[in-house]
Parts: structure tokens; sequence; C-alpha cells
């Protein structure tokens, strides 16, 4: 049977088996609410506190400083909601954040932006890249937070989020990034980099879906995000997902146990794909910068669509994607390569290529492979109506 190939690791990265190991007791025996004062309860709560521990020491945070959550959307909201509710004492309103953005930022900024707080985006150069100048105009004395991602989750673009963090504490205002692309993936220092807040997701690398968590610097003024009970310094109420929350700490131990050498593979991988592509496919445009989080690579092909290349690949048993797996289904292209000021042709034409753990050469020359013959197909049919 043909070896499927797995090219979507930004969307979403295999289960690391010490991640199963970790929470099986958990999905099992362990089955006790971690908010009950009997053993299994305490034995949960252990759990979780340890847990919460390994995560913090990763991040270069304090264990109160770590917030459990549902995920990366989650945080995000969280962090934008949270802190402009405990900013409106200070007489800030004011939201700045970029024009490439995930989703759950921007369209929690959007919300906001409708009930009396100011937002302003801020342009992209062509390879997604924020400037810091048009960042230092945008950013004012009533401005209450500034939320920059750390990589961008379509074309990998790596943002100067310590001067971005400099430039918003210079205002008096709080900092916020997305690092759901980089936790895991590349160093990441909450102090050494300035952060008010950071957003993280297992389910990134190598842990479970449906568990996150949000840091939040000590003394950050910020308001709790749910209702309902004393849960996780009484700040985001709900039974917490005990297993999940094992799971994410192991699955990040291992991550950072192994990420000198998977940072080195996928960017070999991808490197060695860009080469590929550049000298076999004409009309191609690589919308990732070379110092791009390593295995990430985004290219626009002219004359084809990107959604049917998609499923030619699918049915050659290579998994990839046009952009976000969270705006998948919409006919419209990506608001990343708009903002990066691509024709429509080009934008519709993009695909995202992301190598990870258990990708090979052998994936690339595949890839390569299917990409050349699919391209071709497609302009062919284009050209005959």
């Amino acid at each position: 049977m043909k070896r499927t190939i797995y090219l979507d690791h930004n969307s979403t990265t295999p289960l690391l088996p010490e991640a199963l190991e970790a929470m099986t007791p958990y999905l099992t025996t362990h089955h006790g609410n971690a908010s009950s004062l009997h053993r299994f309860g305490r034995e949960a709560r252990d759990a979780i506190e340890v847990a919460r521990d390994t995560i913090a020491d990763l991040i270069g945070a304090r264990s109160s400083e770590v917030i459990f959550t549902s995920g990366g959307t989650e945080s995000n909201n969280f962090a934008l909601c949270g802190a402009m509710a405990g900013a409106a004492a200070r007489d800030r309103l004011g939201i700045v954040t970029t024009a490439v953005e995930h989703h759950a930022v921007l369209e929690t900024a959007e919300a906001l932006g409708r009930t009396d707080h100011p937002l302003t985006v801020v342009g992209v150069d062509s390879y997604a890249r924020v400037d810091t100048d048009a960042l230092d105009v945008a950013v004012g004395s009533g401005t209450a937070i500034v939320s920059v991602m750390h990589a961008n989750n379509e074309t990998g673009t790596i943002q100067p989020i310590r001067e971005a963090a400099s430039l918003a504490h210079a205002r008096g205002a709080l900092f916020h990034t997305d690092a759901v692309q980089t936790v895991g993936k590349a160093p990441v220092d909450v102090k050494a980099a300035g952060m008010d807040l950071l957003s993280l997701s297992a389910h990134k690398f190598g842990g479970p879906k449906g568990v996150g968590a949000l840091y939040i610097r000590h003394g950050t003024p910020i308001a709790r995000f749910h209702h309902g009970g004393a849960h996780e310094r009484n700040l985001r109420a709900g039974t917490e997902n005990v297993a999940g929350i094992v799971g994410m700490a192991r699955a990040l131990e291992v991550a950072h146990r192994d990420m000198d050498d998977c940072r080195r593979l996928a960017g070999d991988l991808a490197s060695a794909f860009v080469n590929g592509l550049r000298d076999r496919v004409d009309g191609v445009r690589v919308n990732s910068p070379e110092d791009a989080l390593p295995g990430t690579v985004n290219a626009s092909f002219e004359g084809v669509e990107g959604e049917s290349l998609v499923l030619g690949f699918d049915l050659e048993g290579i998994c990839l994607s046009t952009g976000s797996a969270c705006a998948s289904g919409s006919m419209e292209p990506s608001h990343v390569v708009q903002a990066m000021g691509l024709g429509d042709d080009l934008a519709r034409g993009t695909l995202r290529f992301s190598f990870g753990r258990g990708n090979t050469a052998e994936d690339v020359s595949a890839t390569l492979d299917a990409l050349e013959r699919l391209v071709a197909r497609c302009r062919r049919r284009a050209a005959t109506g």
C-alpha cells in the first residue's frame, strides 16, 4: 500500500507516543476531578500542577503565570478580551494588531472594535513581516494592548516580537503574542522577549487537540474569562482536562528535547523542496522568507486554483493545505496572502507545505513529482476552458 505523506504540520501534528503514554492513566484508571477533595481528586490536582510547573519552566515563566485553556483560539480570545476588560480602569481602549494574525486574534479584535475599542490593523511587507515603523506610529497613549504573532501559520514568517513588545511598553500598553506556531518548535522565553501574554496550543507540538495555555505575566491586569467556578486561579472556570494537560506537558518536554534535530530536519527538507520547486515548476512565487520557521513553505502558482491542487494531492496520498485550517472551506483567498499584496491569480493558487517529524527526503521527491504533474494538468484544463 502506498505510504501517505503528511505535509500539514502547521495545521496539526501527530500525537507523540510519549504524550499518549502519559495521558492513558488519566483516560482510564485515574479518573478523578481535580476539584474533588478525595484521593482521586488530589491525584488529578497533583498531575495538573506538575504539568503546570513543566510548561512554565520550558517557556521561562512562573507556574502561577500559566493558565490552562481549551487551545490557541481560546487563549487568544482570553488574552484580548481579558486585557481589554482589565484596561478599562486605566482609560485605555485601543487595540493594535497586524493584518496577518490568525482569525482567532483578528476576529476577536474586530468584535472588540465594534464595542467602543478603537482598532488599528498594521500592514505587512511582501513576506508577511510587520513594519515596526508603522507599528510605532500606530501605538499611542490610548492603546491598551498590542498583539503580534510570533510566527505566521501560513508563511512561517517570524515577526520582530521583541521590538514590538518594546514599542508597546514604551507607550504603556500590554503586549500579547500568539506563539501557537513556535512553542515547541523554536526557543521561546517569555521574560527575555518581554511578553505580558502568550498563547500556546498542544496539538502544534505533538500533544493532544483541545488543550492549550495562556501565559499571563505576574501583575498583568486581566479580567476572568469564564464564570462558574474558581478554577485556574479564579480566571477560567471549568473542570480541567487532566489527561490533555498531562499530555501537553509531556509533549512539550519531548519537543524541547528533540528541538534542534527537528528544526534541522524540517529546515533541510524545506530547503530541498524549495530548490526543487524552482527548478521544476514555472510560474511559481515562494512566499516564505529564507529565515522562516523551519519546515514552512508557502508558494503561489500562476494559473491554478489552490483547492484543486489540494484535492489532487489528496488523491496522490499527499496531505497539505491552502493555508490556515481554520479558514478551510472559504472560497476567498487567504487574508494573509492578500495582505502581502499578491494579485488574485497568485492568491488563489497558493499552497502551504509544512514539514515536520516523520518526513523524509523521499517525501520531498514524491511531492515534487506530484506537484509537477498536477500543476501542468490544472493549467491545461484552464487553457482549454
